[in-house]
């Protein structure tokens, strides 16, 4: 069989910039139908562009510069709703009944055939632009040089909520004990500065909808799934540029990257 010779120097880039403004628009709203969700009236947009989140197309020590660099991936389609991630969360890290370090979203889909109803776990995604850190005037909240977890000295929070205004992703609330915001820190205070392994949420999921680990390890469960190339894999919110370390993907069984579980070394 005969094929026209390609000219592969002159071939047309096949990126989101060369999609007509129709394709882009129906790309869009599919994309928001499926996965678009509402909380706290600002919409979380997870559509995802790779090359955004796919460390082999930038220098690495600059995706990565943290030791260890903590993430957590949540692999949608796992989580049941169970609420043992928010239960742990608030047990081990004093979190008063109002307030919260990770929720859960819920979005129904009644057109949808079979599974009409999906959850999506949210927390603070840990950026390396880190809004709230820019925005804060007291330098409360501030991004840890070592771990890259973003972290608040309640000290010196005077509970302006400029943070809470800035954060793109509703991640934090305001602590009335304290008069100061919190917000999820990795379990840093609490397990990580203790020698733990996981957050308390991802130790306790009974079905492995959160992992967590350390992204700038090629041998981490986190780096793997982060870099496959088999699902899709997304952030929210891409175009504020917050560059965050909670990265999302499809999943409806737990292989083959792990356990249904990861460790129990609580």
């Amino acid at each position: 069989m005969d094929f026209n010779k390609i000219d592969l120097d002159n071939l047309k880039e096949e990126s989101l910039d060369n999609v007509s403004g129709l394709e882009r628009r129906n790309f869009l709203k599919m994309g928001l139908m499926i996965t678009g969700l509402f909380a706290g009236g600002k919409i979380l947009s997870v559509v995802s562009k790779v090359d955004e989140v796919f460390a082999s197309t930038v220098n690495f020590a600059e995706q990565y510069p943290y030791k260890p660099h903590y993430s957590m991936v949540i692999r949608e389609g796992l989580c049941i709703d169970c609420q043992r991630c928010m239960v742990a969360c608030h047990k081990t890290n004093n979190v008063p009944e109002y307030g919260w370090r990770t929720r859960i979203l819920e979005k129904i889909t009644p057109d949808a055939i079979g599974r009409k109803r999906g959850f999506m776990p949210i927390l603070c995604n840990q950026c390396n632009n880190p809004p709230c850190v820019r925005a804060c005037p007291t330098k409360a909240s501030y991004k840890d040089q070592r771990t890259g977890i973003v972290r608040i000295e309640s000290k010196k929070c005077i509970g302006c909520k400029a943070c809470m205004l800035a954060c793109p992703y509703d991640a934090r609330y305001f602590n009335e004990e304290k008069h100061a915001v919190d917000k999820c820190d990795f379990c840093y205070e609490s397990r990580l500065s203790k020698g733990k392994k996981l957050t308390a949420c991802a130790a306790v999921c009974p079905t492995g909808a959160r992992i967590f680990g350390d992204i700038s390890d090629p041998n981490n469960v986190v780096y793997k799934m982060v870099h496959q190339i088999e699902r899709e894999v997304w952030v929210l919110r891409p175009a504020v540029g917050t560059k965050p370390n909670v990265f999302y993907m499809k999943a409806t069984n737990p292989s083959p990257w792990s356990l249904r579980r990861q460790p129990d070394i609580r």
